[in-house]
C-alpha cells in the first residue's frame, strides 16, 4: 500500500472548519439511566396506546402504520400508505451493517457481539448464517463491481471479497500503526473505498481490546489477549487518533477529516450526485478521554480534487422534543432525503428523515434503538432497520440512492 500523503496540504480546509471543530469537540452530557427527565421532555413510554405487538404471531396492524409518523407533507410522499412496520428477525444480539446484494438478492448484516454474518433471503423471508466466524464485523457495503466491503473490529481492517472468493485487504494501517476499528463503510463509482475508524470496537464485546496503555485499557487491567487465540499472531495496539480515510481505486490511503475536524466518526452517506458528503460524529467512545462527539450531522462539499472536502457545517444537531438523540448509520434515497438510525428513550428512538436542508420530515417509531439502516428490495423499495437484536422493515415510496 502506497504511504499516506502529508496532512499539510489540508492547512487551508483546517482553517475553515476551526470553528466546526469547536462545536463538535464541546461535550454532550449523556443522560444516566436512572437519570428522571424533566416533564417538558420526557417521551412516551410506548410507542403506541395500547402497546403494539411485534413479531410474526402479531395481529395485523391498521394501516397507515401509526407508528410511521408525518411531521411534514413531503414525508408523505415518500411513504407506501398500505405499508406497515415488520420485526422480522429477532434472534441478534447487536446487528449492525445492513446491505443490500442486488445480485444475490440478498440482504446482508453483521451481529457484532456474536461475532457472525446473517443474510435475509429476498424469495423466502429467511434468515440464514452467511459467515460464522466475522471478525467481530461492523459495516458493510457493495461496491459497483457488485463486491462485498465489509468493517472488521477484531482484526481491525477493511477487506473486499472479490469475485473468486479471495479476500482483499483495502486498509488495515496508518502510518504504520493498526486502525481502530473501521466502523462504517460506502463506496464511490470512481472505485473509491471510505470509511470512519473510531473506537467503538477497541473493547472485549465487539473486537479487539487495547493492549495495555491504550484508551481503552489504560491500566492494563483488561486481559486483552484472552478469548482470541488470532491475539498473539496480530500483535500490540491501541488505538490512535479517530479519522474519516479514503482509499482510492489504486489502493492510496488518504486521511479526508481528523480527529480534530469530526471527532468519533460513525456513519456516513454521500448525496445522490456524489456531491455532499455526510458524516456523523458520535458521543464518547469507551476509555476515550477528551474527544466527545457532539451527537451531529456534518455535511462537506466534496470534489474530484485532492483536497476533496470543503465547506463544512452542520446539517441537523439531532435534538427532537429537548433530547439529544444518538445518530449511529444513514442512507440516502434518489431524492436526497437522509433516512438516519437513531438511539434514545422509547417513544422517540427509531428512524428520523430529514430533506436536503437538513429539516426533519418524518420518523418511524420502533421500540428499539436503530443503529444502521439500508434500502433493499429488487426496487430497493423497502427500507430495512437493524435495532438491537431484531431486524425491521418497510416499504416505502422512494428508493435507496446508492448500490447498498
Amino acid at each position: 500500500m502506497a504511504p499516506p500523503r502529508s496532512r499539510l496540504a489540508r492547512r487551508a480546509m483546517l482553517k475553515g472548519i476551526t470553528a466546526l471543530s469547536a462545536t463538535v469537540a464541546a461535550p454532550v452530557l449523556a443522560r444516566g439511566a436512572d437519570e428522571v427527565l424533566p416533564d417538558t421532555v420526557r417521551p412516551p413510554d410506548v410507542t403506541t396506546n395500547p402497546p403494539r405487538q411485534w413479531g410474526v404471531n402479531a395481529p395485523p396492524v391498521y394501516t397507515p402504520d401509526p407508528d410511521v409518523l408525518v411531521i411534514d407533507r413531503s414525508f408523505r410522499d415518500l411513504l407506501y400508505g398500505n405499508a406497515a412496520l415488520h420485526r422480522v428477525w429477532d434472534k441478534g444480539t447487536w446487528l449492525e451493517g445492513p446491505a443490500w446484494s442486488s445480485q444475490g438478492r440478498y440482504l446482508l448484516f453483521s451481529d457484532v457481539v456474536a461475532s457472525r454474518q446473517y443474510r435475509y433471503l429476498w424469495e423466502t423471508g429467511e434468515v440464514t448464517i452467511f459467515r460464522p466466524e466475522s471478525y467481530h464485523a461492523n459495516g458493510n457495503t457493495f461496491d459497483y463491481q457488485g463486491r462485498q466491503i465489509t468493517c472488521e473490529h477484531f482484526l481491525r481492517r477493511v477487506i473486499r471479497w472479490e469475485h473468486d472468493g479471495s479476500a482483499h485487504v483495502v486498509a488495515d494501517k496508518f502510518e504504520g500503526h493498526s486502525l481502530n476499528s473501521p466502523n462504517d463503510v460506502i463506496a464511490h463509482p470512481d472505485g473509491s473505498i471510505w470509511f470512519t475508524d473510531p473506537g467503538y470496537g477497541d473493547n472485549v464485546a465487539e473486537g479487539h481490546a487495547d493492549m495495555p496503555g491504550g484508551e481503552a485499557n489504560p491500566d492494563g487491567h483488561i486481559r486483552w489477549k484472552i478469548g482470541e487465540e488470532l491475539i498473539g499472531t496480530l500483535g500490540g495496539s491501541r488505538r490512535q487518533a479517530d479519522h474519516t480515510f479514503r482509499v482510492d481505486a489504486t489502493g492510496h490511503l488518504d486521511v479526508v477529516l481528523t480527529q480534530a475536524q469530526l471527532p468519533n466518526p460513525n456513519g456516513l452517506c454521500f448525496s445522490p450526485d456524489f456531491s455532499r458528503l455526510y458524516v456523523i460524529s458520535s458521543g464518547k467512545q469507551p476509555g476515550g478521554h477528551g474527544h466527545d462527539g457532539d451527537q451531529a450531522v456534518h455535511v462537506f462539499d466534496l470534489h474530484k480534487e485532492e483536497l476533496p472536502l470543503s465547506n463544512p457545517r452542520l446539517f441537523t444537531n439531532m435534538r427532537f422534543e429537548g433530547v439529544q438523540m444518538g445518530p449511529d448509520g444513514m442512507k440516502a434515497d434518489v431524492h436526497g432525503n437522509i433516512w438516519c438510525g437513531v438511539s434514545g428513550p422509547v417513544g422517540l428512538c427509531g428512524v428520523f428523515v430529514f430533506n436536503p436542508e437538513g429539516h426533519l420530515i418524518g420518523r418511524i417509531r420502533l421500540p428499539q434503538s436503530v443503529s444502521n439502516l439500508t434500502f433493499g428490495g429488487p426496487k430497493r423499495d423497502w427500507l430495512f432497520m437493524c435495532a438491537g437484536d431484531s431486524l425491521y422493515r418497510l416499504q416505502v415510496n422512494t428508493q435507496g440512492a446508492a448500490p447498498a
